[in-house]
């Protein structure tokens, strides 16, 4: 049943209340005809008690009359009693007249529907203003609080806040509409969360494709540096001067797009799953661009948790940067290790097996002020200063190999040494 049709049955049922009450009171009045027998017999009673000697003032309360012991008709009492339509006979105690006796049953009457009218009157005044009020109470209750909370729900959707839900009530006459309006508002939470990834995988993208666009373009430019040093002929000189200096211009553009994403970046992507560790040895045979790369001794055969992707970009970024800023060799050894690590079942210790990669260059390392902060984002060295970057390498390197499982640890050993740890299956 709609909430319309129960406010209009509720409002039905006091006014037929009221009308009930109306014509019962309305019954309880009526026209009553004197008997004049029994005000004969009053009389002759009145008249003995009179005889007897009982006061005036006791019989008029005892017979509910009023004894006017005047013989002159326009004697001001008597007046008064005609004027309020009293009943009114004769006063003659013993068989002499001496003045009248009068009952005010017209006026008490008259008084008494008087009150009555008022009482049902008032009685019909009580049960329209609490009909009033029921209606007010339901007004507010399905109408205007239901609009109102609409109206707050749509200033919060307006802020764009989109987690204050929408009170759905079980007795709302806009039920359906409110909760149209929360699908709506869940719709849009769906919606905002579905941009969010959108836009964050389009930053990723960005980042990932920027930084790797760094690897050729440093390649050009090291090619550039052989052509200058070999080549006599000023034209070509001149052209390889132009493609370096357009390469320096594709770096900064691409060191301040890198930089412009990755701020407000909060993770790159990392799924690391079971890998055999001997495709590491692709990763660094198609580095050869870099220069000798000498691998110490075999690649031990084993199962790791690796996302080939990264785990290959964070070996360009270690190999790419030792040619960078050292020049020299890179030696590359490997072998497998376990460390004690907690279980997770109540602080128990257990064994985990890694395999430790070593890449070693031959060059001045780094500055003992600089090295702990060259896995920081944006961070770039004292010694960085005409070398092209944008300070994400390393950073880059330590969160691939933490999302992995495993770790990044570097120091300073006749040149600069970077170790990646993956986690062993």
């Amino acid at each position: 049943m709609n909430i319309v049709r129960k406010l209009a049955i509720s409002f039905s049922i006091i006014m037929l209340l009221t009308l009930g009450l109306y014509f019962y009171l309305n019954s309880q009045f009526g026209f009553k005809q004197r008997d004049l027998i029994a005000y004969n017999e009053i009389l002759h009673e009145i008249e003995k008690d009179y005889l007897k000697g009982k006061s005036k003032a006791a019989i008029e309360r005892e017979y509910n009359c009023k004894l006017i012991l005047y013989k002159e008709i326009h004697e001001e009492e008597l007046a008064d009693a005609y004027r309020a339509s009293a009943f009114i006979l004769d006063f003659e105690p013993g068989g002499e007249y001496i003045g009248k006796i009068a009952w005010m049953d017209e006026l008490n009457d008259f008084n008494t529907s008087k009150r009555g009218f008022f009482g049902m009157a008032l009685m019909m005044w009580v049960l329209t203003l609490i009909a009033g009020y029921v209606l007010l109470y339901n007004l507010q209750k399905y109408f205007i609080k239901p609009v109102s909370e609409m109206k707050s729900f749509s200033e919060e959707i307006a802020k764009g806040n989109l987690d204050v839900p929408l009170p759905i009530h079980k007795q709302n006459l806009f039920g359906s509409f409110v909760e149209a309006f929360d699908i709506m508002r869940e719709q849009l939470i769906v919606a905002r969360k579905k941009e969010i990834a959108a836009e964050k995988a389009r930053k990723e993208l960005i980042t990932e494709l920027s930084h790797d666009v760094k690897t050729p373009v440093a390649v050009i430019k090291a090619t550039c540096e052989v052509l200058d040093a070999k080549i006599d002929d000023p034209d070509t000189v001149e052209k390889v001067a132009t493609i370096s200096r357009k390469a320096d211009t594709i770096n900064q553009l691409i060191g301040n797009m890198m930089h412009a994403n990755l701020e407000d970046l909060e993770q790159l992507d990392v799924k690391a799953t079971e890998e055999d560790s001997r495709i590491l040895l692709e990763f660094f045979t198609n580095l050869k661009q870099y220069g000798n790369i000498i691998l110490d001794n075999e690649i031990p055969g084993c199962l790791v948790y690796m996302d080939r992707l990264r785990m290959e970009q964070a070996i360009d970024n270690v190999v790419g940067n030792s040619y960078k800023y050292a020049k020299t060799d890179v030696h590359v050894s490997f072998e497998t290790f376990a460390v004690e690590m907690p279980s997770g079942d109540g602080g128990k210790l257990k064994k985990a097996g890694f395999l430790r990669i070593r890449i070693k260059d031959s060059g001045p390392g780094v500055s003992e002020e600089d090295l702990p902060l060259i896995a920081e984002k944006f961070y770039r060295g004292s010694n960085a200063e005409k070398v092209p970057g944008s300070g994400l390498g390393f950073y880059l390197v330590k969160y691939y190999m933490e999302k992995q499982g495993g770790g990044m640890e570097y120091y300073n050993d006749n040149g600069l040494t970077v170790e990646l740890m993956l986690r062993k299956v």
